[in-house]
């Protein structure tokens, strides 16, 4: 049996832990005791997470949580208003001397909003809390509905990094999966990011309908032309019991398991001979970006936003429909009614659905899968010492087996030694297995997840 016939299963992609088909109803109460906890426990500074829900219209594939831009633009007056108003009652719990490290929007399609809608939330947030030297202000930006006086727009609204969702070059492959292709050719765009010194990211992902190794090669080379400071790689994750939407896909077929795993390494090895360095399971950045400096001193980290640095890391607070609040202690989740948001919020109630408050022992687990996914190895000794427990103690909290640890060496995916596992290059498609591996959430579980490759 081949690696990917035997790895290629159901498992978490392990953006928080425990992950989020765990979380259970939680009242604004519990919410609201959990944000006062946060002021005294886990990391100080502030990450605050903007979800804007709206579309154009919804991509097939799309996992998020979206929903197409109502015809009544009162409701989305309405929802900005409510967002702003949530901004204000939450911030009122988190102590005053706090600094925000980070702000990052997602959708949704957030660059759907007018920029000055989108400054003014900015602003909201930057006059109520001080910033570190340099803090993180970033957006995630759909290239089929803006032109150039739209992007200038956006460089001057606060914003220093933004995602292009470019997802492929070739327009039959978006015209399949529903996405609109760029306005203006990313050959115009990147430059006018680039004149204000912000950090530009293209997004891609692979596993759709008509997309072939050769052809997705030749998207990967075109963002290299235009040297954007990093490439994402997403693997398309296909749960049709989830979004139901992406069942429309199949009637075009889905790339096998073997070609979907070509389109990554052939990616991979463009970009790296291009210069740029790996990161975690799917960012390709260049040697001088923070997030490569962070890996080589261990101190990568990631929550739901993606990766980022212990010095733009902070506690997520989440505003929005359905934005899920990461912090020390818990996660919440606000509701999924657009409806059911605003009207709690002009009630004056925050508008948590669901969450989920973390034991001692899921906590250690956390920092465990935390340190494997971002780093790809962990060291017991390190982990213990920063956790101030016994190495024995931190293995208690996991699913440590070592003989299923042992036949993953033998697969040639990770190396062991009594105080390390660390993931071999062959294997770093496999982290999530090994992560589950070691998760005493995942045995016997009856959970569904997308597959790795």
């Amino acid at each position: 049996m081949n690696l990917i016939e035997k790895y290629n299963v159901s498992v978490p992609r392990y953006t928080s832990y425990p992950p989020a088909n765990y979380f259970v109803e939680m009242s604004a109460e519990s919410y609201q005791e959990a944000v006062c906890k946060s002021n005294d426990e886990g990391c100080s500074t502030l990450s605050f997470y903007l979800h804007i829900p709206f579309c154009h219209h919804l991509c097939h594939y799309c996992g998020c949580n979206s929903y197409a831009q109502p015809s009544d633009k009162a409701v989305v007056d309405k929802y900005i208003s409510a967002l702003h108003k949530e901004i204000d009652m939450v911030a009122a719990l988190i102590a005053p001397q706090r600094k925000i490290s980070q702000i990052h929007y997602g959708g949704g399609t957030p660059t759907l909003m007018p920029v000055e809608v989108l400054r003014e939330i900015n602003e909201h947030i930057l006059s109520l809390f001080g910033t570190i030297e340099k803090p993180e202000i970033a957006i995630e930006c759909h290239p089929g509905f803006l032109n150039a006086e739209q992007w200038q727009s956006l460089t001057q609204s606060h914003f220093n990094r933004f995602s292009i969702g470019v997802q492929d070059f070739d327009e039959k492959v978006l015209k399949v999966v529903n996405r609109t292709p760029a306005l203006i050719p990313v050959e115009e765009i990147v430059p006018i990011l680039r004149s204000t010194g912000a950090t530009i990211s293209m997004d891609f992902l692979y596993g759709l309908p008509l997309q072939t190794p050769q052809l997705f090669a030749q998207s990967i080379e075109r963002a290299i032309a235009t040297k954007p400071d990093r490439v994402v790689t997403f693997g398309y994750g296909h749960v049709p019991w989830v979004f139901k939407r992406q069942a429309i896909l199949e009637q075009y077929g889905l790339p096998l398991a073997t070609d979907k795993q070509q389109m990554y390494e052939n990616a991979a090895n463009l970009l790296c001979e291009a210069g740029y360095v790996q990161i975690g399971m799917d960012h390709f950045v260049l040697p001088t970006d923070e997030l490569y400096l962070a890996l080589k001193n261990g101190q990568l980290h990631r929550n739901f936003q993606g990766y980022c640095t212990r010095r733009t890391t902070g506690q997520v607070y989440a505003f929005g429909v359905t934005a899920i609040s990461q912090l020390d202690g818990a996660y919440c989740q606000n509701t999924k009614s657009i409806e059911q948001y605003i009207e709690l919020i002009e009630q004056g109630k925050l508008p948590s659905s669901k969450g989920y408050t973390l034991t001692a022992e899921q906590r250690i687990a956390r920092s465990v899968i935390e340190q494997l996914m971002c780093n790809y190895q962990i060291s017991w000794s390190q982990i213990a010492e920063e956790l101030k427990l016994s190495i024995d103690e931190v293995r208690k909290a996991l699913h440590f087996n070592l003989e299923q640890l042992q036949d993953m060496q033998a697969d040639g995916i990770l190396s062991l030694t009594t105080d390390t596992i660390k993931m071999t290059t062959e294997g770093h498609p496999y982290v999530r297995n090994v992560a589950a591996a070691l998760d005493p959430l995942m045995q016997n579980t009856t959970k569904q997840f997308s597959k790795p490759i």
